[in-house]
């Protein structure tokens, strides 16, 4: 293809040659932004990706800039006619490109681009013409064309034929026409001023109807095109009587200008015609012989009074000129011609159209003003001042417009960015040209502003405060804190961090870094710490990250775990809600027999490492060997007499009391206080003697009371099964005996767990068996079959974590204890 590029340089003529090249060579490397228009010129009907012209190299850019400057063409036209090649250095062919759809007959055919290129950003512009080649034969708008000859039709008389058309141009347009050989016929051809060939009949010899009423000739349009095309229409004419006035147009050329925006319908213009003839000869008839498709469908014809309608709607940028030729006949067949110019005057009937081409799309809200983000190419396809546009951009915007040339803007920013008050930006634009009433279009761009690092977290509290109850689990959640930053992406979300706080409290949460829950990493004790405070660091992840604190107070609440401990009477003396074991007394209060009501025997002393209700103590009498004899003050723990001692009352009281809490649930421990009734401790000494020398306390005297009646009821029926068994093996004694061996009755073990005797309140009992009493006394308890038991034996079972004494003392030797 033929490539040829302007350049203008800045002078020329004044210093000598080598100056000049050297100034050229400033100018283009120095003044790039000055705006340059390179050409290019193509033949039609080229194919898809076909060569235009190394534009990269034409606008004086390397194939290392390429990536750097972003070469990219913008074209104002709907259709994308060229595009770079897939090296972005050469301009190719987009699609099929037809001359004549494109533009016609107009020559030259030239279409215009836009190259951009950034870094820095300049706009280059780009004609491509469009060469013609022969692609289009002639043709006719009519195929068969008839004429009616009056026989009295004297030679040399003229007949207009049907133009034929060629879209092509120049040589390759239609140059001649040529007629089959007749010797009654010629064919001359007529140059209007417009410069188009008038094919015209000429007639060489007088016509005789009665020797031949038709002729068939066939007229051939060629052009000058290599090869030459042509195409054809035949001729058929006949031959009717003599009518001597052929019809007469009132001008020869009617000049018409219609408006653009004339409806449907309405009057266009009218062309008149005359005969001199009468009657029917002088009855003239209209009609189009000569008219492109176009026009044809643009405009009727009132055959009887030669009115033109306009039948469709009529558009000046489709059609600024129709030429139709109107033909005149009268009833003998003599007929007229004259020719119609219509000139289509423009109307502001079309609004401008905007294509925004996209430079930055995503937008860092860094930018610095003046920055180009993208390129407006408005075009308006009426004319004068109804095609002048100018563009302004809707809302009060950081974004402002700047001519690059006639038909281009660029969108800078005006101002400072900002995502987080405006993330994305929804941009009108308006074109409006200048006719009358003005007509406009918009076109929306939306540009997403990207984010930058410029915001830390900011924590909904400036302080938080937990309330945790003690004996929380291990993982427990404690709190959670929340910390938003108005930053996007990775910029703005956050993780969370211990960054310090009071003395040893880091070993006691942990904070998810995703979420910033705070977790309990153990059981928090509120008697060992009642608060404490951390510190939670909130950073988000941009590059470099910012972050702040925030204060977490947590407050450890009490719990009713601890159960009151007595101090006095002291603990070998008192038993605590889930002890084990009893032991036997270490204290004992001495109370006078002439003691009267109200007299202080001790007090119950105890303490709670609770707080709150949970460490409120109170007191109750829950067991006494004479509950009337004694009280307990409710909130005091004083033992006190109820009422005044008497003679019936016996030497050694026993009183359990009860500290309970306030706790949910309470717990208690209980306290338990021996008193000797005795006016003196020298009086209370033998009570004192005989309690330690063989007194066993009341639980273990229940607990072999219950073993030895379950003895009792198993040895009752192994006899009864025995005495089945002798009578029915009077041979020898039964296998089961043997098995027994010589033993009778099993020796009482353990047979209740280690803590049997434990519990909140326990219960005592008195059994009284004297050592060396008889058997017989305590017969009523055996079935009359059975031997009897000593109940030295029978009451040999241990009490809880004591042995037995029968297990460790002689032969009828009293027990160490």
């Amino acid at each position: 293809s033929k490539q040829r590029m302007e350049v203008r340089p800045a002078a020329q003529g004044r210093v000598a040659a080598g100056r000049v090249a050297l100034l050229a060579v400033l100018l283009v490397l120095c003044c790039r932004a000055a705006a340059e228009r390179i050409h290019y010129a193509i033949p039609e009907e080229l194919g898809r990706g076909s060569p235009v012209g190394p534009l990269a190299r034409d606008l004086g850019l390397s194939p290392a800039e390429l990536p750097a400057r972003k070469l990219r063409i913008v074209s104002g036209d709907e259709k994308q006619y060229f595009t770079l090649g897939e090296d972005n250095t050469n301009l190719r062919v987009n699609g099929r490109i037809d001359r004549e759809g494109i533009c016609g007959a107009v020559s030259p055919c030239v279409l215009s681009l836009e190259a951009v290129v950034e870094n820095p950003f300049n706009i280059f512009h780009v004609s491509v013409t469009i060469q013609d080649i022969n692609d289009n034969a002639p043709q006719f708008d009519r195929e068969f064309v008839a004429i009616e000859m009056i026989e009295s039709t004297p030679p040399g008389a003229r007949f207009p034929l049907g133009n034929g058309r060629d879209p092509d141009t120049g040589v390759n347009s239609l140059q001649n026409y040529q007629l089959t050989p007749n010797p009654l016929f010629s064919l001359v051809v007529r140059e209007s001023p417009d410069g188009t060939k008038q094919p015209e009949l000429v007639l060489e010899k007088s016509l005789d109807r009665e020797k031949q009423r038709n002729h068939h000739l066939i007229l051939t349009a060629v052009d000058g095109g290599d090869p030459v095309r042509s195409g054809t229409a035949q001729i058929k004419i006949n031959v009717t009587d003599a009518n001597d006035n052929p019809p007469v147009f009132t001008k020869d050329i009617y000049k018409v200008r219609l408006l653009e925006n004339l409806p449907e319908s309405s009057l266009a213009f009218q062309v008149k015609a005359t005969d001199g003839d009468e009657g029917t000869n002088a009855e003239i008839t209209y009609s189009f012989s000569d008219i492109a498709n176009s026009p044809h469908h643009l405009f009727t014809l009132d055959s009887r009074t030669g009115d033109v309608k306009v039948a469709g709607p009529l558009d000046y940028e489709e059609g600024k000129y129709y030429e139709v030729t109107v033909e005149g006949k009268d009833g003998g067949g003599l007929s007229a011609h004259a020719k119609v110019h219509i000139d289509i005057l423009d109307v502001n009937d079309n609004a401008p159209a905007l294509s925004l081409l996209p430079i930055l799309n995503l937008i860092p809200e860094d930018t610095v003003p003046s920055t180009v983000v993208a390129v407006i190419n408005v075009r308006d396809r009426d004319s004068g001042d109804n095609g002048k546009v100018s563009c302004n951009i809707d809302g009060d915007l950081p974004f402002r417009l700047e001519p690059s040339s006639e038909n281009t803007y660029k969108l800078i920013i005006a101002s400072a960015l900002d995502r987080e008050k405006d993330s994305a930006y929804n941009i009108t634009i308006t074109a409006r040209d200048r006719g009358s009433p003005s007509l406009s279009s918009r076109a929306s761009l939306v540009l997403e502003v990207s984010d930058v690092n410029d915001n830390a977290p900011v924590f909904e509290e400036a302080a938080y405060s937990a309330y945790v109850a003690e004996n929380n689990a291990a993982g427990a959640p404690v709190v959670r804190v929340r910390a938003r930053d108005a930053d996007a992406g990775a910029n703005g979300r956050v993780s969370y961090w211990l960054a310090g706080g009071s003395a040893g409290a880091a070993p006691y949460v942990s904070v998810e870094a995703r979420s910033g829950a705070v977790y309990a990493q153990r059981s928090f004790d509120y008697e060992q710490c009642r608060e404490f405070a951390v510190a939670v660091r909130a950073q988000d992840g941009g590059a470099p990250s910012r972050s702040s604190t925030a204060t977490v107070r947590v407050f450890v609440l009490d719990r009713n775990d601890n159960a009151p401990r007595v101090l006095w009477p002291p603990p070998a003396a008192a038993g605590a809600s889930g002890s084990g074991a009893s032991s036997l007394p270490a204290a004992f209060e001495v109370v006078p027999r002439s003691a009267e009501a109200g007299y202080l025997v001790g007090k119950v002393v105890a303490v709670d490492a609770d707080a709150g209700r949970n460490a409120w103590l109170s007191y109750e009498l829950v067991q006494a060997s004479e509950p009337s004899l004694f009280r307990v003050g409710l909130h005091s723990g004083e033992v006190r007499t109820a009422r005044a001692v008497s003679e019936r009352d016996a030497a050694k009281q026993r009183v359990v009391a009860v500290v309970k809490d306030h706790g949910q649930p309470a717990l208690s421990a209980t306290a338990t206080l021996h008193v000797v009734l005795a006016e003196s401790l020298q009086e209370a000494l033998p009570e004192l003697s005989e309690r330690a020398a063989g007194a066993d306390s009341p639980a273990e005297l229940q607990f072999y009371l219950v073993l030895a009646l379950a003895l009792l009821s198993a040895l009752f029926l192994l006899s009864v099964a025995l005495a089945v068994l002798a009578r029915l093996r009077r041979a020898g004694p039964p296998a089961v005996l043997r098995c027994l061996g010589a033993q009778r009755f099993s020796v009482p073990g353990a047979a209740f767990p280690a803590d049997f005797c434990e519990g909140t309140l326990p219960y005592s009992y008195n059994l009284c068996v004297a050592p060396a009493r008889a058997v017989a006394e305590g017969a009523w308890l055996l079935p009359p079959p059975l031997p009897s038991v000593p109940a030295e034996e029978l009451l040999g079972t241990e009490p809880c974590g004591k042995p037995s004494p029968s297990s460790s003392a002689g032969a009828g030797e009293p027990p160490t204890d």
